[in-house]
């Protein structure tokens, strides 16, 4: 056969690949204003940049499926987001609903492999049935297809992974968006174990779509997504925003950028905003978005244990973690599904050497018959476990409350590098009343109650403290950001160069 003709059978290979589900599927979606995976990875990545691997691949299973499963249902290769290498999988949904098969698990444990190895982030794009039927059935289709990969679903935190549910994520959708370092999710999804069908075939009973695993449900009980959107082009943005926070791998530091000449806000508004009166409620969100460089605060899980806010941000250009109480909703006490939040964040921001900066304003932990049932001692633990496992620069602010056991989870004593205060600060074992009420045996309205109550709130004030050095400075409000930029260029300045001791990279992905 000659060169012309073996090119030209090449060209009509990839023509026939390129087709992916054929026109009419292609059409449905458009119809339907749905992107299909193509689309979807330009919405993604710097345009040009795409270089695909196994383009070819197809159906290994039955002869008769090659030519109905161009690239079998899954675009794989190499790109480039904001300029720096990246891994990527796109499953197509036009191709036998991307389900799971021989072929393209192969395609997909390359990319991985190789990310891996060479240090880049690894990017999954969902929307899938689950595993291949009938190839996955009966001992051969299991030999085959199922755990011939014992890297498929290891976690090590080498490189950051990103994922997306996007339309129906069943099987390896779901499980991609739960191992992953980050993961959004488009409203009007579904993402679970399994299809609605199969669920009310297993149990007996019809169940909804949303129920089963919609956004609202994932957002607000489950925590599994991150960040959730209206439409596929902006939860490709989502991870392209998520990923300019990281590095390209666990052994370097996160990309500085150029603060805007506008960066830097008002300090004195944080003034505005925290109350006088220290039973009174506040956003500390406003306080957050003040402290850093305007408009750089990404938070993740916003509506899931909203006692606790977590979010990347920026500081001078450098990327910062930010763990912080939020007295606005449940007077800032820490629920287990705040502890969950807070863990899995602090196990991000130490496995890629992001910096955490906390700010401390909590009653204690939730207690009471549903913290219990949620397992509150355990979530208690393993978030004081990972606290006192943290290798990545860290300083703390107490701005008001910092009572009991909490006070060392958020990074009390020295579980942190530094502990500074502002004049607001409470620091003691529990909240004054209470003590008040144990201590001296009187209820609020007793003869008496009000004088002790003043003498044990003296006590509390964040100036004896200080005087011991175990706190290492009281700051006013205003003062904080530009006291903590500083600081953080010190402790940055480690023999380590920045570069954590990754002791949670192998933390579990969920709960």
């Amino acid at each position: 056969m000659s060169h012309e003709e073996l090119l030209a059978q090449l060209d009509l290979r990839r023509e026939k690949a390129a087709t992916m589900g054929g026109p009419d599927k292609l059409a449905k979606r458009l119809e339907n204003d749905e992107l299909n995976a193509m689309e979807r990875l330009d919405a993604l990545i710097d345009p040009g940049t795409f270089i695909e691997t196994g383009l070819l691949g197809a159906s290994g299973m039955y002869k008769k499926d090659e030519s109905k499963t161009p690239r079998d249902g899954k675009i794989v290769g190499f790109a480039k987001i904001g300029g720096r290498d990246i891994g990527v999988v796109f499953n197509d949904f036009t191709v036998k609903g991307a389900s799971t098969s021989t072929t393209n698990s192969k395609k997909m444990g390359h990319v991985r492999r190789v990310t891996t190895e060479k240090g880049m982030p690894f990017v999954h794009i969902g929307e899938s049935t689950g595993a291949r039927l009938p190839d996955a059935m009966g001992s051969r289709g299991m030999g085959v297809s199922l755990g011939n990969d014992t890297t498929q679903f290891r976690r090590i935190r080498e490189t950051p992974w990103a994922a997306a549910a996007v339309g129906t994520s069943f099987g390896s959708s779901a499980w991609l968006c739960c191992i992953s370092d980050f993961a959004v999710m488009r409203k009007g999804s579904i993402m679970s174990v399994s299809s609605p069908r199969l669920v009310s075939m297993a149990i007996g009973e019809k169940v909804d779509l949303e129920d089963l695993g919609g956004w609202r449900i994932h957002a607000d009980y489950t925590g599994l997504i991150d960040r959730f959107t209206d439409t596929d082009e902006e939860a490709m943005q989502e991870i392209r925003t998520f990923l300019s926070y990281m590095p390209n791998h666990n052994m370097e530091l996160p990309p500085e950028v150029t603060p805007a000449k506008d960066a830097v806000q008002d300090q004195d508004a944080i003034l505005d905003i925290l109350p006088e009166q220290r039973t009174k409620v506040y956003d500390m969100r406003k306080i957050i978005k003040i402290f850093a460089d305007k408009d750089s605060v990404f938070e993740i899980k916003p509506r899931f244990g909203k006692p606790a806010v977590v979010a990347l941000a920026r500081l001078g250009g450098k990327a910062i973690g930010i763990i912080a109480n939020n007295p606005f909703a449940g007077g800032g006490a820490l629920s287990a599904e705040a502890c969950r939040k807070i863990i899995d964040f602090q196990v991000l921001c130490d496995s890629f050497n992001i910096p955490l900066v906390r700010f401390m304003d909590t009653p204690g932990f939730v207690v009471g018959t549903d913290a219990e049932r949620k397992g509150a001692p355990g979530w208690i633990m393993n978030f004081m476990n990972s606290t006192c496992l943290l290798s990545v620069p860290a300083i703390t602010i107490i701005v008001r409350k910092a009572y009991g056991r909490a006070y060392v989870a958020m990074g009390g004593g020295r579980h942190n590098d530094e502990m500074i205060a502002w004049p607001t600060a409470e620091v003691s074992f529990m909240d004054p009343i209470f003590a008040t009420s144990i201590v001296h045996d009187l209820l609020p309205g007793d003869e008496g109650f009000d004088e002790a109550l003043e003498n044990i709130q003296k006590d509390i004030e964040p100036w004896d403290m200080a005087t011991i050095f175990s706190l290492q400075n009281i700051i006013k409000p205003q003062e904080t950001r530009d006291y903590v930029m500083r600081m953080l260029d010190i402790y940055r300045s480690r023999k380590n160069g920045g570069i954590g001791q990754h002791h949670m990279k192998t933390w579990p992905t969920s709960y």
